[in-house]
Order: structure tokens, then C-alpha cells, then sequence
């Protein structure tokens, strides 16, 4: 063995590790770890990569279900059976500390990372959505971050050549200092290619793939899992620098591997590079690998073992190859220019053994990085400002006495504005895969050679998880869900990107406890299994956590392409109807927040009715009868109408509405209750769309036509909202860029 550190409680401190975690390596080990033992322990018992404070949650999910092809933990992507004997692998990966820091480089590699965790799987990338958090707007830091984020994107997915098709963006106050940027992957593999990530066959080659080792990202796994402070919000150096057009490359050529059969597993060196790689194939398989270092491609010199394992060089994979096969391999690796080196093989011993010119530096049982990392149930505690913000006295909200007025600074909020103006930077698209991008309630994608497609979203509202982690969690997969049926999908998965703060705190840990019961909840009551996901603590700045965002994604299959919907009015004379109910409740509505300046409400919904009400909207649309489907989220009712009209810049559609005075009229225009679907369907199908609502037991109501150049609203026998289309589009398409200076 070789150290020249001397190793102790307080170095395993200074890495990331307390003292009983120190004391259970060395029984593990039977003696003390030398520094680059300690330095792979550090990283691989991170919450980063092992999930030490959460893991044990992970029970409540609903992970099995018959289109379950592979679950929740298996690999690092789950993958669930679309037919035809094909599969759609998709995951959500953050990279939020490093966002902080290094904007355009860690948003760019947020992107490659969760890509190569889908080609890893034999799975072709097909799309790409953004789930992003920032400050307020008016900040000049939030802007530099949401633009260089959006630029770092923008960059990776052009050059790699993978169509961006949608996401989300809020900014509250909560995430000041500290934004998410999570990426969301979708990729489609035939069922027969699917490769997992093992060290299987003794003796088989270890292959090094892509891009030489530097000692950009070593320790990031570490800087992850703590909490952003004035110091660290400047560290650089454990941020990684990726490369999009070696990551196309690198693509093309491991599907081209896997597609042959010449790959037995494989995995990306991801959050601990070489290390996580290499001690999870064996881990995973039951068997061990040996690897020497000095043979690993360096662009930097003198570099240590601790280094190379430890380092986060973008666009690298860890290939076990079948004996014998390995000269067409190295073909293929040439042809696409691809460095491979042959770096160790597979062992019967179960350690994970790494030398350096054959002298032994690292020898640790696989398992005890993996299976044996330490589990944690946290300390909770609920939150003592929910007594107060769950508490909303209506009489202290008063109504508007101008409804245009308040539905065009709705429409100008970053939260709800067009996002166009951030998108319109995803230059490359495929139109032999994308048949909706972004602007719609959900993006859909064919799968080739088939009728069939994907319809994809990813959601959440952290200001209902704030007000209610258990209801703003169910919310959120409903809301996901629901945005997947209204595009004419059936919900088949979901992945979530679980972001919260430091789960030390007890207040924190029992927001994330309470989200993922509602999460696990929602799953069950809507069918929809957890595949996949990412979890990200210690969001946090000097102000305090963020508001908590468990966000989801959902995948859903449209059975015919031909009968997918989008959110905006297609036909004028239509009839516009609601399928679900309008409440009273302005819960933590943008409204309440906006107008009244209130962060308050105790979100609601009834999953079952929620349930319902999607049932209908699908069957509705694959009957052929809707026109168009649109979901009521942020801005309510009239928000939802408004961008039904407008969202087709080349094609608005006003629309003509009469609303009871039943409930009060800012709750009923701007409220944000969930399970409401607005559709349009032409005149001679309503009564076909009124017979499926019966048949669900749902309410259902006709609210108006489409028809005219503005949006009319009348409440009663007053009128609430009367303005033009152009005025709602300006309003609606300006808001981000007026604020970017553009």
C-alpha cells in the first residue's frame, strides 16, 4: 500500500466523513484506509451517491408495475415497455451547486451526464427538458444565472445534437443564491439491446472510453452534499468541463457497441468518475475489478491515484467487454475517434483493487462502498411557520375591482410568462422525432416506425409543497400527469428530481419525509410507478433552504400520433368546455402571491377525482372529439383560457365565456385548484364528450366558443375580463425579455 497523508478522525472530517462513519470503515476494512481509500470512501458515502439520509424512504414508492422493464435502483436509468419490443429508458439528474458557481460549464455538463446515463442503457437520447429554479428577476445576479444556464443548455444539447423539447422555470425568493438546474433525458432502445451496468464474466476486459482524466470536478460529489456558503459559492475547481461534440461521438459510438453485442456492461463516470463506476459494475454483479491507474489517459501531469479516481471529466465511460471481441470494438471506437484503453478486468474476489504500475493503492470490498454505506432516519420536526401560512383569512383578501388589470400581471409573471425567449436558443430540432417541442402542456416525440408516440412533462409547484409538502408532492404528479393526458398519453413512469434542503435540519427533513409520502401516494392512485430519480439536499444559502421541490417527470404513451392534442384553440365556433370543478381555494396561487403579496393557503386535492377526470379527458381524446386540452395550473381559469387562445402565435383564437357568480369571482378566475381540464370540441361532439363525463362521474360544464380576437369573460352579469388577443400575447411574450434587457 502507499500513503504519505497521514489518516485520521480529523482528515475524515475535513472530507465529509464523521467519526463513526470513520470508525465503520475501518471495521469494514479491517484496518485504516490509506488517503485514497478514505478519499473513495468520502465521495461513494456521500448523499450525492449514496443517499445516506433518504434511501430509507425510498420503500413507500410504488416502483412495480407490468410495463416495469427495468425499476427504481436497478441502474441509473429505469426503463419501461412501450411495445413493438421497445422500451423508453428516461431520468432526472441535477446539478445545482455547481450551477451556482459556474453557470454555463455545470448546466452543459448537467445535461451530458444525465445523456450518458440514458446511451448507457443501449437507449437512443431522443429529447431533453430543463427543470429550473431561480431567484427573483429583479436581481442582477438571478438574471446573469438564468441566462448563462440557458445559454450552457442550449450549448450541450445543440452540439450533441439532442432536440430540446420543453421543462419548467420558476423563480421565488427561496431559491436566491442557490438555483436548480436539473435535466430530464428521454431515450428509446430495443428491448433486446438493453444493457445494464455490471462487471459480469471473470476475467472479461475493463475498457477506459472517451476523454482523457484531468482534475476538473474532484470532489464534486462532496461540494454537492453541503450546503453552499460565501466561500464555496466561488469554488470552481470542483466543477467539471464538459464536451458536447466528443459526448455525440461517444454516443454514436457505445450504441454502436451495444447494438453489435459487443458490451457485457457499461457505465458513465459520473459523480465520482472512475470510482462509482467501477465499485457499483462489481457491486452490482457480485464480482471484483482491478484497474490500474497509470494507465488511465491524463491531461494533466503528476496527477495522484486520489486524483484519477476521484475526477469528474466529462464524456468518459467504463466498458467490460466479451473476450475475444475486443479488436471490432476497438474498430468501432476508431472509426468514430474515440480513445479506448484496455484498463483491468473483471476478478471473482468482490474488492475493488486499484494499482498504480502495480502497486496495489486502493483495495476495498465493492459492497462496502455501495450496499454497506450508512443508512440514516433523520430527526423531524414540522415547520412552526405553517401554523401561520396555512391559515388564509379570505376576509383580508380583497376582490379586484379591475379582473384585466390583474390577469395581465398574471400573464407578465416570470412564472407563468412565455418562456419562447429561452427556448428559441435549443436550435437544433429533429423533425423525424419531434412532432410538439416546447410551449405546450406537454412535448411529444414519435417513436419511429410505429404510430405511436411519447408525450413527456416534468412539474412542480415548490409554493404548494411550502404551504403543504404532503398535497403539494400529490400535486405535482398530478399536474405531470395531467399535462401527459392532455397531449393524449397514457402515464407510463415517472422520475423524480427530489431538491431540498440540508437534511440535518429537522424541519427540512420532515418537508422532504412528507413530500415523498404524497409523492408515493400519488404514484399509487394514479398507477404511475417511480422508475428512476435524483436526490439533491443541502440547497441552501446564507438566507436559508429553498421552498422544497420534488419535481416530476412523467413519460405516457399516445397510442395513435394522429389523434395527439395541444393546448391551443385550433377552430373558431368551437365549444369550450371544463372538465372538473372550480373551487373557492386561492391557495399559494400566483394570484394571492402577486396581488395580495401572500405566501399562504393549505393546498388541496381529492386524488381520486383527479384520477377521474384524466381518465375522461384521455378517452375523449382517443375517441377523436377534442380539439384541444389544456390544464388549470398557475394563474387559474382565466390564465388557462388565455394562453389557450394564444400560444399559437400564427393562429390566436379569442374566446367568448359566461361563468355563475356561485363562488367568489377572483376564485373562480384566478384560484389555482387542480383536476381541471379545459377542452374544445367542435358543436356536434358534445354530447359524445357529456356522455364520457357521466361515465366518469365528473363534473362538466360548457363555459363558451372559441371565436373573435380577444378573450371575454363575463362573471354573472358583470364583465370581468374583456381584452384583445394582441394585448394578452405582448404581455404574455415581452415579460422575460423586457427583463433581460432585450
Amino acid at each position: 500500500m502507499i500513503t504519505t497523508v497521514k489518516v485520521n478522525t480529523e482528515l475524515a472530517k475535513e472530507m465529509g466523513l464523521s467519526e463513526e462513519e470513520f470508525s465503520e470503515i475501518k471495521k469494514l476494512l479491517g484496518r485504516e484506509p490509506n488517503v485514497t481509500e478514505l478519499g473513495v470512501f468520502s465521495a461513494m458515502w456521500s448523499e450525492h451517491c449514496s443517499y445516506k439520509n433518504s434511501r430509507r424512504l425510498f420503500k413507500l414508492f410504488p416502483t412495480n408495475a407490468k410495463q416495469v422493464l427495468v425499476g427504481a435502483g436497478e441502474e441509473n436509468s429505469g426503463i419501461v415497455d412501450i411495445g413493438d419490443g421497445q422500451g423508453v429508458a428516461f431520468k432526472i439528474e441535477s446539478h445545482n451547486h455547481p450551477s451556482a458557481v459556474e453557470p454555463f460549464e455545470a448546466s452543459a455538463t448537467g445535461i451530458g451526464g444525465c445523456v450518458r446515463d440514458i446511451f448507457t442503457t443501449g437507449a437512443r437520447p431522443v429529447a431533453v427538458l430543463g427543470s429550473l429554479r431561480f431567484g427573483s428577476m429583479a436581481s442582477e445576479k438571478v438574471r446573469f444565472l438564468f441566462k448563462e444556464v440557458i445559454r450552457g443548455l442550449a450549448h450541450y444539447a445543440n452540439k450533441a445534437q439532442i432536440a430540446a423539447v420543453g421543462g419548467e422555470t420558476y423563480f421565488d425568493e427561496s431559491y436566491e443564491g442557490n438555483p436548480l438546474v436539473n435535466a430530464f433525458v428521454v431515450g428509446i432502445v430495443d428491448k433486446k439491446n438493453i444493457v445494464r451496468g455490471v462487471a459480469q464474466g471473470i476475467g472479461n476486459p475493463i475498457y477506459y472510453i472517451g476523454g482523457d482524466t484531468g482534475r476538473d470536478g474532484v470532489g464534486g460529489a462532496s461540494f454537492a452534499s453541503k450546503e453552499i456558503t460565501e466561500e464555496s459559492s466561488t469554488s470552481k475547481s470542483a466543477v467539471a468541463i464538459g464536451d458536447p461534440e466528443l459526448g455525440k461521438r461517444l454516443r454514436q459510438a457505445c450504441l454502436e457497441l451495444i447494438e453489435k453485442g459487443l458490451v457485457v456492461g457499461m457505465q458513465d463516470m459520473g459523480a465520482a468518475g472512475l470510482t462509482c463506476s467501477s465499485c457499483e459494475t462489481a457491486s452490482r454483479s457480485g464480482t471484483g475489478v482491478e484497474i490500474d491507474v497509470s494507465l488511465i489517459p491524463q491531461r494533466e501531469k503528476g496527477m495522484t491515484p486520489y486524483e484519477i479516481l476521484l475526477s469528474e471529466s466529462q464524456e468518459r465511460m467504463l466498458a467490460i467487454l466479451k473476450i475475444g471481441k475486443e479488436n471490432e470494438a476497438l474498430a468501432i471506437l476508431k472509426k468514430w475517434r474515440i480513445n479506448a484503453v484496455k484498463v483491468g478486468k473483471v476478478t471473482n474476489d468482490k474488492m475493488m483493487r486499484v494499482k498504480e504500475k502495480g502497486v496495489v493503492v486502493c483495495e476495498v470490498p465493492a459492497d462496502a462502498l455501495t450496499k454497506k454505506a450508512p443508512l440514516y432516519t433523520r430527526q423531524t420536526k414540522k415547520p412552526a411557520y405553517l401554523e401561520d401560512t396555512q391559515k388564509l383569512n379570505y376576509k383580508s383578501v380583497k376582490e379586484p375591482d379591475d379582473c384585466n388589470k390583474v390577469i395581465l400581471k398574471l400573464l407578465d409573471s416570470p412564472n407563468i410568462a412565455s418562456k419562447e425567449s429561452a427556448y428559441k436558443n435549443f436550435t437544433f430540432v429533429d423533425k423525424d422525432d419531434v412532432m410538439v417541442g416546447a410551449g405546450s402542456d406537454a412535448a411529444i416525440i414519435k417513436v419511429k416506425g410505429t404510430k405511436k408516440a411519447l408525450a413527456i412533462s416534468v412539474d412542480c409547484n415548490g409554493r404548494y409543497c411550502y404551504l403543504d409538502p404532503y398535497n403539494g408532492a400529490m400535486m405535482a404528479v398530478a399536474e405531470a400527469a395531467r399535462n401527459v393526458t392532455c397531449a393524449g398519453g397514457r402515464p407510463l413512469g415517472l422520475t423524480d428530481g427530489l431538491n431540498f434542503g440540508n437534511p440535518m435540519k429537522p424541519e427540512n427533513y420532515w418537508q422532504f419525509e412528507k413530500c415523498i409520502e404524497g409523492l408515493s401516494a400519488a404514484g399509487k392512485a394514479l398507477d404511475i410507478p417511480v422508475i428512476s430519480g435524483n436526490v439533491s439536499f443541502y440547497n441552501e444559502n446564507p438566507k436559508g433552504p429553498i421552498d422544497p421541490t420534488p419535481l416530476i417527470g412523467i413519460v405516457g404513451l399516445i397510442k395513435d400520433a394522429s389523434l395527439a392534442v395541444t393546448q391551443n384553440f385550433k377552430n373558431n365556433g368551437d365549444a369550450i368546455v371544463l372538465l372538473g370543478e372550480n373551487t373557492s381555494d386561492l391557495s399559494g396561487s400566483e394570484y394571492l402571491y402577486l396581488v395580495h403579496h401572500m405566501k399562504k393557503g393549505s393546498p388541496q386535492i381529492d386524488i381520486a377525482r383527479e384520477k377521474a377526470v384524466q381518465e375522461a379527458c384521455l378517452e375523449a381524446i382517443e375517441a377523436g372529439l377534442v380539439n384541444s386540452a389544456h390544464d388549470c395550473s398557475e394563474g387559474g381559469l382565466a390564465v388557462a383560457l388565455g394562453e389557450s387562445c394564444i400560444t399559437n402565435k400564427n393562429k390566436m383564437i379569442g374566446a367568448s365565456i359566461k361563468l355563475d357568480g356561485k363562488i367568489r369571482k377572483d376564485a373562480v378566475l384566478f384560484g389555482e385548484a387542480p383536476s381541471r381540464i379545459i377542452v374544445s370540441v367542435g358543436r356536434k361532439n358534445l354530447a359524445a364528450l357529456e356522455k364520457i363525463a357521466k361515465k366518469h362521474s365528473i363534473p362538466y360544464s360548457v363555459l363558451g366558443d372559441t371565436g373573435g380576437e380577444k378573450l371575454a369573460i363575463r362573471y354573472g352579469n358583470e364583465t370581468a375580463i374583456d381584452i384583445s388577443l394582441k394585448t394578452l400575447s405582448d404581455t404574455w411574450r415581452n415579460a422575460i425579455p423586457s427583463r433581460m434587457g432585450k
